[in-house]
């Protein structure tokens, strides 16, 4: 009876013990859940705090890029109406100079020798206006002539200084807009797993992102290539001293010879071309202006001719064409040559019909090599096809 008691009392105390160890282990487990839990759960919570950071500071720069991308496409406006209006003065000045000229030959072979002396012996326009002896001598046309034309004078001066601040706002602009690319750039590359987390929330940005990002490339390539046409101006202006008196520099592309075709009043400005790729008033999909004159696609570096003689009133860098080149034929007959790789001629040189003036390119606003030729009378766009 007492072993059996014995039996029993140590079956019982198994048990229990069995029984503790149990309660215990199921205890720990349940805190260790419990504890991952909550550990999970605070881990979810940053990561959610954090993303909803990150879409709201993505949203916040892409906001400025609009911005930044609103204020930099009406100062490219401003740029290219300001472009205009400096076009428009230099050939008002190119025409009251060369009448100017021809009153002083008139004079001379009138018999009065001095004016044409006066006018050899000047080393620039500035000298001429300087010399006293000759304004004493001018009659009251000539000295309103002369009036007329220094106030042209000073009011291209007025406007070259205005489109110099004008480049100055548009390349901060640029800068800034580029900047932000790079921030917003940076912030997804860091954050890629979030964003990816979040795409949802983003969704509706994303092609505005890329949109504004493509914008960016552009201003910083349209930077570059303003770099390089300032560059090359400076060294063309450095070498000008062992130029010749037509204005070309020996640090520019040897030109061919003149080449004229045809026998209309202009001679096709890139012969060379492959296809008309654009006509004059051709609304096109990607602008809803009637375009202001021809197209002409070609390799990068093919020749481009003066259509007619005339005066070069251009000839450097412009936000909208690249490199490009103005040229005025007299009594309001204008040609615009854009988008080109390289110039070879300089502002205030006299060109023949047929004379290179430069290369094809695709600087500017330009999608493809080209050269845009552009014919304008009295300041408005005209068919070129009517002189040609």
């Amino acid at each position: 009876m007492k072993r059996r008691m014995r039996k029993v009392t140590a079956l019982v105390l198994s048990v229990g013990m069995m029984l503790s160890m149990t309660i215990t282990s199921g205890a720990v487990t349940i805190d260790e859940a419990q504890k991952k839990a909550d550990e999970l759960q605070s881990q979810k919570s940053a990561a959610q705090a954090e993303k909803d950071t990150l879409a709201e500071k993505l949203n916040s720069i892409i906001d400025q890029m609009n911005k930044t991308q609103e204020e930099l496409s009406a100062k490219e406006t401003e740029i290219s109406t300001a472009e205009e209006e400096l076009v428009q003065a230099k050939v008002d000045e190119d025409d009251q100079y060369n009448s100017m000229k021809k009153r002083i030959k008139f004079m001379y072979e009138g018999g009065n020798t001095q004016f044409l002396e006066i006018l050899m012996s000047s080393s620039n326009i500035g000298d001429l206006l300087n010399k006293a002896e000759y304004v004493s001598k001018l009659s009251s046309y000539d000295r309103d002539m002369l009036v007329a034309f220094q106030e042209t004078v000073k009011v291209v001066e007025e406007k070259e200084a205005k489109l110099k601040e004008e480049y100055e706002k548009l390349n901060t602009l640029q800068t800034s807009l580029v900047s932000q690319q790079t921030e917003a750039q940076t912030l997804i590359s860091s954050k890629e797993a979030q964003i990816a987390e979040i795409q949802n929330q983003i969704t509706d940005n994303a092609n505005l992102l890329a949109d504004l990002k493509a914008k960016a490339e552009a201003a910083k390539r349209l930077q570059e290539e303003q770099a390089a046409a300032a560059a090359a101006a400076a060294a063309a202006k450095k070498n000008n001293s062992g130029s010749s008196s037509n204005g070309s520099s020996s640090s520019r592309p040897a030109s061919s010879g003149n080449v004229v075709s045809g026998s209309g009043y202009f001679t096709h400005p890139c012969p060379g071309m492959t296809y008309q790729s654009s006509y004059f008033g051709e609304v096109r999909s990607f602008d809803s202006r009637p375009h202001k004159g021809n197209d002409y696609a070609a390799p990068t570096g093919t020749p481009t001719y003066a259509a007619a003689a005339g005066t070069v009133i251009t000839a450097g860098w412009s936000n909208s064409a690249g490199n490009w080149v103005v040229i005025s034929h007299g009594n309001g007959l204008v040609t615009k040559y854009m988008h080109h790789s390289s110039i070879c001629v300089s502002a205030g040189q006299r060109v023949a019909k047929g004379q290179q003036i430069g290369y094809v390119g695709s600087t500017g606003y330009s999608t493809g090599a080209h050269l845009h030729f552009q014919v304008e009378l009295n300041g408005t766009p005209v068919n070129p096809n009517n002189y040609m």
